[in-house]
C-alpha cells in the first residue's frame, strides 16, 4: 500500500468512525428521549396510586420524583431507600400508635458511701455535664423536672415529676412527653461504709417512630447500663475529692406532695 493509498483509507476510516459516532449520539438520544418519556408516566401513575399504596409504591414516588427534580440517579436511590424504609416501619410499628412498655433493671455498685451517692443522683442539673445523651435539665420545683435528651438523631424533651423521695433510700417518679416517657425508681443500698448499690427500674413507654424501633432493639437498656457507669465515674473521680461540696437535696416526697423540706 503506497502513502495515497493509505491516507485514503485513513480518512475512509475516520469518516466511518464519524458517522458512526453521530448515529450513536442520535440512537442514545433517543433512547434518553423515551426514558424521560416513560418517567414521566411513572411519575403520574405513581401519584395516581400513592395514596392507597403501600410502602414501595410511596417509595418509588419519592424516589421518580427526585429523578424529576434533576436530582442524580445515587440522590434518588437513598430518597426510594429512606422512604421504603420509614413507610416500612411505619406499617408494622403503626401510625401514633402507643408502643408496648419495655421494662428495664440496671444496677451498679458506686466505691462511695451511700448519702454521697444520694446526694449526687439528686443534683439532677449536673447532669449533662458527665451524661453523654442527656443535653439539659430544668427542676422547676423540687418535685418537678423538665427534661432534653439525644435519641438517635433527635432531641425528645418529657416532663417528670417525683411522686416519692426518701433521702439515701429511695426515689420515685411519673413522666409524660409526646414522644414517649418514662416512669420509674432508684434506690440505694449500702453494702458496706464505702460501697453504696444503686438499683435502676424503669418502665419505657415509646410513642415515636424511632423510639419504638429502638425499642425493639432493646437499645433503651444499653443506653441506661451506660449513663449508670458515666454516673459512678463521676462520684468516684469527682464527688469523691469534694464530698463536703455535694449538697444533694434532702427533703422528702409523698404522693407527689413535699412533706419534708431541708
Amino acid at each position: 500500500m503506497n502513502f495515497r493509498t493509505g491516507l485514503a483509507a485513513g480518512a475512509g476510516g475516520a469518516l466511518a468512525v464519524l458517522s458512526a459516532g453521530r448515529l450513536g449520539r442520535r440512537v442514545l438520544g433517543g433512547t434518553v428521549q423515551r426514558l424521560e418519556r416513560r418517567l414521566e408516566r411513572a411519575v403520574r401513575d405513581l401519584t395516581a396510586k400513592a395514596e392507597q399504596g403501600g410502602p414501595i409504591v410511596k417509595a418509588a414516588l419519592a424516589g421518580a420524583k427526585a429523578l424529576a427534580a434533576g436530582k442524580s440517579p445515587v440522590r434518588a436511590l437513598l430518597s426510594f431507600g429512606w422512604t421504603a424504609l420509614k413507610e416500612t416501619l411505619a406499617n408494622i410499628f403503626g401510625r401514633g400508635r402507643r408502643g408496648k412498655p419495655t421494662n428495664i433493671v440496671e444496677q451498679i455498685d458506686v466505691g462511695a458511701p451511700r448519702r454521697l451517692v444520694y446526694d449526687q443522683w439528686t443534683l439532677f442539673q449536673e447532669w449533662p455535664t458527665f451524661m453523654k445523651k442527656v443535653e439539659s435539665v430544668d427542676q422547676k420545683s423540687d418535685e418537678k423536672l423538665s427534661w432534653k435528651a439525644k435519641v438517635f438523631w433527635s432531641s425528645r424533651t418529657w416532663e417528670s415529676t417525683i411522686t416519692e423521695q426518701v433521702p439515701d433510700r429511695h426515689i420515685v417518679w411519673r413522666s409524660k412527653g409526646q414522644k414517649g416517657h418514662v416512669d420509674g425508681s432508684v434506690t440505694f443500698h449500702e453494702l458496706a461504709p464505702n460501697l453504696t448499690r444503686v438499683l435502676l427500674v424503669l418502665e419505657y413507654h415509646p410513642a415515636g417512630l424511632f423510639e419504638r424501633t429502638g425499642n425493639l432493639w432493646r437499645a433503651q437498656g444499653r443506653r441506661a447500663r451506660l449513663e449508670l457507669k458515666h454516673f459512678r465515674r463521676h462520684v468516684m473521680t469527682r464527688s469523691l475529692t469534694r464530698p463536703d461540696e455535694i449538697e444533694g437535696w434532702r427533703g422528702e416526697i409523698r404522693d407527689g406532695e413535699i412533706v419534708t423540706s431541708p
